[in-house]
Formats: C-alpha cells, sequence, structure tokens
C-alpha cells in the first residue's frame, strides 16, 4: 500500500452556538472545507436533565446540501415537514437530503431528558452539486443494528460501514455523489490499513483516544484531532495508542463555487435569496413548534 500522504494537520476549538459551546473542525482558518464536506460540528457530551437542556433546536429550515447527523451518545427526536417523526439513538444516523428545501427540529427526546444523562454526536454538512439542490428533499434513518462492519483480524478494530463501500461491504445510506462514511472503533494497539480512493478527497477526525496515523502524526482529543489527505496514494495505517472512535469521511470534490448564509448552500448570491423568500413563503413546507 502507497500511504497517501497529509496535507493538513487540523485541531478541533471550541466556538459558540447560541446557548452551547460545541467543537469545529471544519470550517476554520487553516481549513475553509475539504469538497465536498463544507462544516462538520462534534458536539458534546453534555449532561442533560431537566434542568439543563441546551441542546433543543426547535424548527428551522435547510436548502441545497445534505445535514447529517452520526449519534454517539443519547437520544434525539427527529421531526420533519416531510412528515417524518423518529427516535435516533445512540449509534444511529440520520442522513436528511435537504434538496429543495426541508423545516426539520431535533433535541434529546422528552423520555431522555426525564431520566438524564450524556448527549454526543457529530452534525456534518455535506453539499450537493448544483444540478441537485433543487431535488425533492428526502430522510434517511439508519439504526445501529442495520450497519454492516468490518473486522480486523485480531477484533481489535471494528468499523461500521454507513455509506460507500470497504472490504466489499456496501453501506446502507443512498448518497447523491460518491461518498464514504465510516465510524471506526479501535481498541489500544488495533492496527488497521485503510483504504482511501485517489478521486476522492478524504479526512479523519477523532473523537476520543490517541491513534497513530501513517507513523508519522499522532491524533489526540484536545491538540489535533483532523487530518486532511492529499490524493496521492492507497490509503492510511491507523494504529491505536488507546481505545479510540474515529470518523473517516470521503467524497468526489464537486469544484463548484459555494454561497452560504445561515441554513442555506447554494451557489449564487441571488440562490440564497431565494432561499430566503420561498421559505417565506412556505414554500419548503411547514412543521409546528412541538
Amino acid at each position: 500500500m502507497k500511504l497517501n500522504s497529509i496535507k493538513k494537520v487540523g485541531k478541533s476549538e471550541m466556538v459558540n452556538m447560541g446557548p452551547i459551546q460545541l467543537r469545529q473542525p471544519i470550517p476554520t482558518q487553516q481549513i475553509d472545507k475539504i469538497d465536498p464536506f463544507i462544516l462538520l460540528h462534534h458536539y458534546g457530551p453534555y449532561d442533560i436533565d431537566e434542568k439543563n437542556n441546551p441542546f433543543d433546536l426547535g424548527p428551522h429550515p435547510h436548502r441545497g446540501f445534505e445535514p447529517i447527523t452520526f449519534l454517539i451518545q443519547g437520544e434525539q427526536k427527529h421531526r420533519d415537514s416531510l412528515g417524518n417523526e423518529s427516535l435516533v439513538k445512540a449509534g444511529d444516523v440520520q442522513w436528511t437530503t435537504a434538496g429543495r428545501g426541508i423545516i426539520h427540529a431535533e433535541g434529546p427526546s422528552k423520555e431522555f431528558v426525564e431520566k438524564g444523562g450524556k448527549l454526543e454526536g457529530i452534525q456534518l454538512w455535506l453539499n450537493l452539486p448544483s444540478e441537485k439542490k433543487m431535488m425533492q428533499p428526502k430522510y434517511q434513518h439508519l439504526t445501529s443494528e442495520r450497519i454492516d462492519l468490518v473486522v480486523s483480524d485480531d477484533k481489535l478494530v471494528s468499523i461500521q460501514v454507513i455509506a460507500g463501500i470497504l472490504n466489499g461491504v456496501e453501506g446502507k445510506i443512498t448518497t447523491q455523489t460518491p461518498v464514504n462514511a465510516f465510524m471506526i472503533d479501535m481498541e489500544m494497539d488495533g492496527l488497521f490499513e485503510l483504504p482511501l480512493d485517489n478521486s476522492h478527497q478524504s479526512l479523519l477526525y477523532l473523537l476520543n483516544g490517541e491513534v497513530l496515523v501513517n507513523n508519522e502524526v499522532v491524533l489526540e482529543k484536545g491538540v489535533n484531532q483532523l487530518i486532511e489527505f492529499n490524493q496521492d496514494g492507497d490509503g492510511t495505517v491507523l494504529n491505536a495508542r488507546k481505545n479510540s472512535k474515529l470518523l473517516f469521511l470521503s467524497g468526489a470534490p464537486l469544484n463548484e463555487k459555494v454561497t452560504s448564509w445561515g441554513p442555506y448552500v447554494m451557489n449564487t448570491q441571488t440562490e440564497i435569496m431565494e432561499a430566503l423568500r420561498d421559505y417565506q413563503q412556505g414554500k419548503m413546507g411547514f412543521l409546528p413548534v412541538s
């Protein structure tokens, strides 16, 4: 295996988003985006109970991209203007294709708030190509029980294949462009050779633990947590120094102009103004406050 060289190493600094603090490895001053991935938020773990529930996002719109949630701990309830309502549990993935417009709401379920617990997850924004920005919106909820695994020979590495393909195992999420999304759990001393598609832009994000990548760079929470790879090899080698969890993402770059404002990601400022108008006129549907 020819190792892909490392293009950039990024931190995951804390930022304020309304009443909550979360980690934002993309975008930063060093890494604006890794096409087609335009935003990555790592929220929590938050201690949630009836007296403390800051992560309750009421109805809000999206257009032009795919907001995706990988839930690590806790429970979240999802509702949207298509009529979908689901309880997303730890290990589940919800993959929303906003397309021409969707309104959704998400937050800890009432039952989870009552019993209390930790809430943690990843929110990813995956761009849509210009010809699909106004497609019919859709919603996919993939429960952890339905996610197929790739397991290393020594059983120290277990990889959830959520989207794309790894070692002949295909993810169940339907994607609009070529994308791989894997959640990687590694026990201490676990070793894995992860193949990379050279036509994709690829990144690796550490949620917790400590992992040596390419026998060169150590990812460690609170220090360096993200690696962007060059498109010049066949893969990367991961070696866990502690029990660790990582998210691997790769996708075919769109190479298109990106214009964003709030919850909309389009190609031009005119399209942003049209999104604002369409939302105000109710063209993205309706979702009552619960």
